[in-house]
């Protein structure tokens, strides 16, 4: 103060202006020394509390490493464990349980029983599991029981069965006939196709004679179960076809249809099988087969040939022609470096002649497969026909060329599925394809391996389990059923003596012979 009244004189304002101001000065000072009082006081509160958040974050970062480090010892301990199945108590009699056998069927049925028990040996043996294989042995033993007890199980009852009926034979003159059954009401919608999974083998009959009376009577065994079907579906044969006269009944007739495929097959070989052209260019492709199999044209060699419904199998043969004719027009191909334009034309110059001839088989072949497709995903109704018809046109449509051939093949194709419904009873919907039965007959040889050169063996036992999604109560419900005399039982009285057990006889007669 005594400073402020010596320099008053310097000040311009009055002594109360000044004075005034400087207490309001100090007033303003002092509320700004309170604010800022408050806001260390704030700070001071939020460092606090950000300490007690950093201190249980170090707490819980403490207990998580002890967690971490607790988990790290159970999985060493746990590496350091065998892995082990799940709980399969075995089943009566059995040294497995029914989780095991039905993965052992659920395998062979893909890749075979010796495959099997290899593929599951060297599973086990990768994840360190220590126990017991199933031989090969004894999974086809368990095929066999299976598929007797497919057979035996009682079919849904119902009057809308289709039954697919056809012959299989591998060597001699024993055949077997097979008949697969599937509901009506169980079909795919359209655009689907009929899966195996979703029929059931009906009947398994070994025979060496198969006449109409043989076949009737197999028909009346299984119709006494089930009852007669609404629809018939078998290829071309006589015996199949006409014996089904004994399913009929009062007020109901069993309705033969024809498999497509077969008849488009019958119908390819009349329109082209008999021609000298045909005939020429299969001789043709059998000898360039053999010349350049081994040579630097090996990847231009034909497929082998089908003698067997080689019209059913004619696609590969005709497309081989089809690629060769391009490559003999274009020289500068990838396929032909590093071989020379003249060993190419007189290995394969052969094939320029049939080019003609080629694109109009070819164009048939195309006819017959888009309507093998169209009836596979949609089966057989009223208008299907007339829906082949437009899909068969707009095929046409594409090749931008008039063939009469190939229009003969869709015109005949186009009748035969128009005759096939108008017998369906109204509102019904069939099937007019034995894809899956042939399918069938495919998997069982792919089961049986190399002996399915050999004739029939007890294995056909097992053909009734691969349309089957085997699972551990089936298992168990199935084996429960057949044991293993009944299966040997049920060989005995349907195969008696097979080839294969002939062929050791006669062996075994001759080393006796040699011996003595």
């Amino acid at each position: 103060m005594a400073l402020f009244y010596k320099n008053i004189s310097q000040y311009r304002s009055t002594l109360y202006e000044t004075a005034r101001g400087l207490l309001r000065s100090r007033n303003h000072q002092t509320q700004l020394a309170q604010q800022l009082s408050g806001q260390v006081r704030e700070l001071t509160q939020d460092v606090q509390q950000l300490a007690n958040k950093l201190r249980r974050t170090k707490e819980q970062l403490d207990q998580t490493k002890v967690l971490l480090q607790q988990q790290q010892l159970e999985n060493k301990k746990l590496r350091q464990q065998p892995i082990t199945l799940p709980s399969d108590l075995p089943l009566p009699h059995h040294s497995y349980g029914p989780k095991m056998i039905s993965l052992c069927l659920n395998l062979c049925k893909e890749v075979g029983f010796r495959p099997a028990e290899t593929a599951i040996k060297i599973i086990f043996d990768w994840l360190q599991i220590q126990t017991r294989i199933p031989s090969w042995g004894s999974m086809r033993s368990w095929a066999c029981r299976a598929g007797v007890a497919s057979l035996e199980k009682h079919p849904d009852q119902g009057d809308d069965w289709i039954w697919m009926a056809d012959h299989s034979n591998q060597i001699g003159s024993e055949k077997v006939l097979v008949i697969l059954g599937v509901r009506l009401c169980q079909l795919p919608p359209r655009g689907e196709t009929l899966k195996r999974e979703q029929m059931r083998v009906m009947a398994v009959v070994p025979g060496t004679d198969w006449k109409r009376e043989d076949v009737r009577r197999e028909y009346r065994k299984l119709a006494a179960r089930i009852g007669p079907p609404r629809y018939l579906l078998t290829d071309g044969a006589v015996e199949l076809r006409e014996s089904a006269d004994v399913l009929e009944k009062p007020g109901q007739k069993t309705i033969v249809l024809r498999d497509m495929k077969h008849f488009a097959a019958n119908t390819f070989e009349k329109l082209i099988g008999k021609s000298e052209r045909f005939t020429e260019y299969l001789s043709q492709l059998g000898r360039t087969r053999c010349r350049i199999q081994q040579t630097e044209l090996s990847h231009f060699a034909p497929p082998p040939q089908k003698p067997k419904a080689r019209f059913m199998n004619l696609g590969p043969t005709l497309r081989w022609g089809q690629m060769i004719s391009h490559h003999l027009s274009d020289a500068h191909s990838q396929s032909r470096q590093g071989v020379s334009a003249a060993r190419t034309n007189e290995k394969l110059g052969w094939v320029r002649e049939y080019r003609e001839e080629l694109a109009c088989w070819n164009r048939c072949e195309a006819v017959m497969q888009a309507s093998l497709k169209f009836i596979n995903r949609h089966g057989l109704y009223r208008g299907s026909a007339a829906k082949l018809e437009a899909v068969l046109s707009k095929l046409a449509a594409c090749w931008g060329t008039t063939c009469e051939l190939s229009e003969t093949m869709a015109a005949k194709l186009i009748e035969f599925v128009r005759e096939s419904e108008t017998l369906l009873l109204e509102n019904d919907r069939a099937w007019l394809s034995t894809e899956n039965l042939e399918s069938c007959f495919g998997w069982f040889k792919r089961l049986e391996g190399q002996h399915s050169k050999g004739g029939f063996t007890s294995l056909l036992a097992a053909m009734p389990m691969l349309l089957t999604d085997w699972t551990a109560d089936r298992v168990r419900e199935s084996l429960q059923q057949v044991s293993v005399k009944k299966m040997k039982a049920w060989v005995s009285e349907n195969l008696g003596t097979t080839l294969a057990s002939r062929r050791v006889t006669a062996y075994r007669e001759s080393a006796s012979a040699a011996t003595g």
